[in-house]
């Protein structure tokens, strides 16, 4: 498995904001991941599918007009200051 970091921003300003959030974050859902509480729009996610797997799946609950990044996690390449948890559900899959 490894570990990516998903960024991503959806139009706020189209009329269904609020239920393309929804949509969007239950399909973040159907991967293994995690959150900090100080990052709204960042998720890290263990899989075994690539980076143009996982957006072209996310993708899916997005506009044309919202964005999305997907980067690999390698191991020693990575640093920030995240919430412990974070840290600690990070550490053992990359």
């Amino acid at each position: 498995m490894s570990v990516y970091l998903v960024t991503w921003n959806l139009n706020n300003e189209k009329p269904n904001y609020s239920d393309a959030r929804k949509v969007f974050l239950s399909k973040l859902e159907e991967y293994d991941n995690f959150k900090d509480s100080g990052l709204d729009s960042v998720r890290f996610i263990s899989t075994n599918q690539s980076a143009q797997q996982i957006s072209d799946n996310l993708r899916q609950a997005m506009d044309d007009n919202d964005r999305i990044f997907v980067t690999k996690l390698n191991t020693g390449s990575h640093q920030g200051w995240l919430d412990k948890s974070v840290w600690k559900w990070i550490e053992p899959r990359v």
